[in-house]
């Protein structure tokens, strides 16, 4: 079965459910200069600027052409050009635009140059990399081999981008490392989480406000969306966002402008989006939750992670990454203090089924650490649920084992008191969360818990909660 994101620019196809082909939109410049001659620009970006100034992607020398004198934006409509409030204006087949669609084969006029347009693109196979890196990511498995192989081909085009995955998969590292390897990469990164600000703050966030806009609004302010304008701008948990903003963010999606709220002014933004989710985005639009047309214009290309369970293969390494990198593993000249697992240690990591994925596997390895005695993780440093776990029944109601697992050993008693409270907090938690449905509110009331402490536990063991309502 095959099949492919809608989308007129950058495309990722699929067959089978993996990733066959990417498309790249290109466009090609063909300067027609009096005094250079003729000169053939190519881009794959989704905005290119003419003018006379060094800093534009195409410089024309001439000294009728402004500073910034237009600039050619790709969106889902198509090829937009714009005149940048030029001295001499921009003609397009000879007429004089403020902007105009483009067709493949128009004429731009700027001065006395003229710059043919065309349009082509270009098919690439997609194949597992050769590597077993991309950036700060690590994996030999033929899963994470397929997502750096199709990271490799976006990161340097300005294709917008849908992560998918579990809690905990990475997916923040995922698009930290599609910034940095992009034509932005000197240009703002900024973060926000849908789920952790109160829903009537999240257009003010986003877009900025003017001042007196809203009680409490003493002063203008810029929103994320200016704040990352010519970077890239994250958006984690995208499913959580509500149904009346989405038009707001399809609209600065698709016209590459924002208002400020309580404002009526257009400002225009450069901005590539990246958007992550533990949702099925599928199944909320077919549930009414997220709009379709939002859907499709975010999905240009959709990333899925797969869970640490999905790849074990990669866990020794992944650890083994983990103590070289991480700060919590420096001795006194600087060096890793801790130089890897035993044989024994990689075993259970590799069993385990990882609820918490990536992010839990690096809190178990910064515990290990501090634990060890020699230069090497050993099954006594793991943390006592991990080995129980092996020998845990399938069944809750086939359990025999008593709250601390025979046989294993405890240097003192506050390690195993630890131990003990650790597993408890675990499984309580789980019974907890899957009562409620994965509500954090619901489960703060249930357990009589104040919902900060609870997220604060949730995330302590790596666990997944919907934060369906923004903390107070």
């Amino acid at each position: 079965m095959a099949g492919s994101d809608r989308d007129n620019g950058t495309q990722l196809d699929w067959r089978d459910g993996r990733p066959a082909t990417l498309r790249l939109s290109r466009i090609k410049l063909m300067v027609e200069d009096p005094v250079g001659g003729l000169r053939e620009y190519i881009f794959d970006q989704d905005r290119v600027t003419l003018g006379s100034d060094p800093s534009n992607d195409v410089v024309i020398e001439d000294p009728r052409v402004s500073r910034e004198h237009c600039r050619i934006l790709h969106g889902p409509s198509g090829y937009l050009v714009e005149d940048l409030a030029s001295t001499n204006g921009t003609t397009v087949n000879r007429v004089r635009v403020r902007e105009a669609w483009l067709r493949s084969g128009a004429v731009i006029g700027l001065g006395s140059v003229e710059v043919r347009f065309q349009t082509f693109d270009e098919r690439l196979e997609l194949t597992p990399s050769t590597r077993d890196s991309f950036g700060p990511l690590v994996g030999r498995s033929r899963r994470m081999r397929e997502v750096f192989g199709v990271l490799e081909r976006i990161s340097r085009t300005n294709a917008t981008v849908v992560l998918e995955g579990e809690t905990g998969t990475g997916k923040e590292v995922v698009a930290r490392a599609i910034h940095s390897k992009s034509p932005r990469a000197r240009e703002s990164f900024v973060v926000f989480d849908c789920g952790a600000v109160p829903r009537e703050l999240i257009e003010s966030e986003l877009f900025g406000h003017e001042r007196g806009s809203f009680t409490g609004a003493v002063q203008t302010r810029q929103g994320l969306f200016e704040m990352a304008n010519g970077g890239t701008l994250f958006l984690d948990e995208i499913g959580e966002l509500s149904l009346d903003l989405q038009p707001k963010l399809l609209r600065a999606l698709e016209h590459r402008e924002i208002r400020r709220v309580g404002s009526n002014r257009p400002i225009k933004v450069d901005v590539r989006l990246i958007a992550a989710t533990n949702r099925n985005l599928e199944v909320e639009v077919r549930n009414g939750r997220f709009r379709e047309d939002l859907y499709y214009r975010l999905s240009v290309v959709r990333i899925s992670l797969p869970g640490l369970r999905e790849r074990r293969e990669d866990i020794p390494l992944l650890a083994r990454h983990f103590l070289r990198q991480a700060p919590f593993n420096r001795g006194p000249d600087g060096e890793p203090r801790v130089k890897g697992l035993s044989e024994e240690a990689a075993n259970v990591l590799m069993e385990y089924h990882w609820p918490g994925n990536v992010r839990e596997l690096l809190n178990v390895v910064e515990r290990a650490t501090s634990f060890a005695e020699g230069d090497l993780i050993e099954v006594d440093d793991l943390p006592p649920h991990l080995v129980a776990s092996l020998r845990r029944p399938a069944h809750r109601s086939e359990r025999t084992e008593p709250s601390i697992p025979q046989g294993t050993l405890f240097r003192s008693f506050r390690e195993a008191k630890e131990a003990a409270l650790e597993r408890f907090e675990r499984e309580y938690l789980e019974a907890l969360l899957a009562r409620n449905k994965g509500s954090l509110s619901a489960a703060a009331r249930d357990a009589d818990l104040d919902r900060k402490h609870l997220r604060k536990l949730v995330r302590k063991h790596g666990l997944a909660g919907r934060p369906d309502e923004p903390d107070e």
